[in-house]
């Protein structure tokens, strides 16, 4: 199995790099609308390689990385967002091609062996404060369920959006208390209630987004105007789905995952609740993808992301993953010009695609900073210095905010709980304080 994963992380690696460099799918969604300039002519390889690099690199090492470290599951934003960066620097040529393949699948295995690597290293620490670090992403499960109500808010109003939190805390409580079933006398069933919370809040803001009706014209024009691009996408239909095949597996075999709320819930093996939060991702990004697909004839090597439920739902067969991910991205691409047409019967739930994105994107920021500090704070505990831990993440979220180069909001939290747990080692290694009894 140690072999497998090595096997498809190198391949996820190269086939993603290849992708970027040929320009037929990138993983930054800002990025997808730089990749058609360079072949309209309106931008050279190396600015587009720039732009590539500037956008992305941030996230790797402030987001991407930190929230992988901990676990031995990568997060997928540290490594497709990299594969994008070694695509667009590699020449635009066939040996530019196959120099792409060789790093990314080079990056790929070190990305996997050096995660093994640091959590080895944590133990020569004089205090180890890796499982201090699980308190980052403590609370994601049961936080993201208030997604859909905070995304209800923001795309109608305040008491739709009340509306939708208070039925979220009543069906999380109802199966919280009663959602265990008695099959038989050894055998249990019971439904997570943080996952089936957030599938009423998911319910509440499709009802609440399908009821804005539209004319039905304007995304029909829009896959007219833009059909070469279309053409263009589905030309490439298989090294698109064996990359969605790749990253299924990857996640079925716990190398990968594509948001931090399902690292946290597959780093605590809960898979359902996993599957769950990938599922409404998904959702999410429907729109985003779709959308920027069709005006500029690039895909997102994950495609809408469903094939990380895949994954995370078929995760004791890794095989069965790969091929059901696949299927997947075949359907993705058949589906476009459907969901152009269907969208405009429905603009509230294109709309809702935007608001699920910041909805979620609030509730990880919000939670990483607070599962930051406690995790700080236990690091501080541990040495009797309780308090400095919550003053030193809270006073770099704050500064960070006013850096020329700050992180992103979502980052900075995780790293500035990382950088306490290694300033309390150096602290311990000078002997300024001692681990308390």
């Amino acid at each position: 199995m140690t072999i497998l994963k090595y096997i498809v992380i190198i391949a996820i690696g190269a086939l993603a790099s290849i992708l970027s460099n040929r320009g037929i799918a990138v993983f930054n969604d800002g990025f997808r609308a730089i990749v058609p300039q360079y072949y309209d002519g309106q931008i050279s390889r190396k600015e587009m390689a720039t732009i590539s690099f500037s956008i992305s690199f941030g996230l790797v090492i402030g987001f991407g990385i930190p929230s992988s470290i901990g676990t031995t599951i990568i997060l997928i934003h540290a490594l497709l967002l990299t594969t994008d960066i070694i695509g667009t620097w590699c020449p635009d040529s066939k040996t530019g091609m196959i120099m792409s393949g060789v790093i990314g699948g080079v990056y790929g295995l070190l990305l996997l062996v050096g995660l093994e690597v640091v959590v080895k290293l944590f133990n020569y620490l004089p205090y180890n404060f890796l499982s201090d670090l699980g308190s980052v992403s403590a609370y994601m499960t049961i936080a993201f369920a208030i997604f859909p109500a905070v995304a209800v808010a923001y795309q109608h109003n305040f008491k739709k959006g009340a509306i939708t939190a208070v039925l979220t805390v009543i069906a999380w409580f109802l199966f919280k208390k009663f959602g265990t079933f008695h099959i038989s006398a050894d055998r249990t069933f019971s439904l997570n209630p943080d996952g089936m919370a957030m599938l009423v809040g998911v319910i509440m803001m499709l009802v609440f987004a399908a009821q804005v009706k539209g004319d039905g014209n304007a995304n029909a024009n829009l896959t007219q105007v833009f059909s070469g691009k279309l053409a263009r996408i589905r030309k490439n239909w298989l090294l698109l789905t064996i990359m969605g095949g790749l990253l299924a597996m990857g996640t079925s075999l716990a190398i990968v995952a594509g948001d931090p709320a399902s690292l946290a819930a597959v780093s605590e093996n809960d898979w359902s609740n996993a599957s769950m939060i990938a599922l409404a991702r998904a959702i999410g990004f429907v729109p985003l993808v779709f959308t920027t697909s069709i005006v500029t004839g690039v895909y997102a090597p994950a495609g809408c992301t469903f094939v990380f439920v895949a994954g995370l739902a078929l995760h004791n067969y890794p095989i069965v993953s790969l091929i059901v991910g696949a299927a997947l991205i075949v359907i993705e691409l058949l589906l476009i010009n459907v969901f152009a047409k269907g969208m405009d019967k429905f603009p509230g739930v294109k709309d809702m695609g935007e608001h699920i994105r910041t909805s979620m994107t609030k509730v990880i920021e919000i939670t990483l900073t607070i599962g930051a500090v406690v995790g700080a704070e236990k690091i501080a505990a541990a040495v009797g210095l309780v308090g400095i831990g919550a003053m030193f993440v809270i006073g770099c979220v704050l500064l960070n905010r006013r850096s020329k180069k700050p992180l992103v909001e979502m980052a900075i939290g995780p790293v500035a709980c990382i950088l306490f747990g290694l300033l309390v080692n150096i602290l311990l290694a000078i002997g300024l304080v001692s681990v308390a009894a």
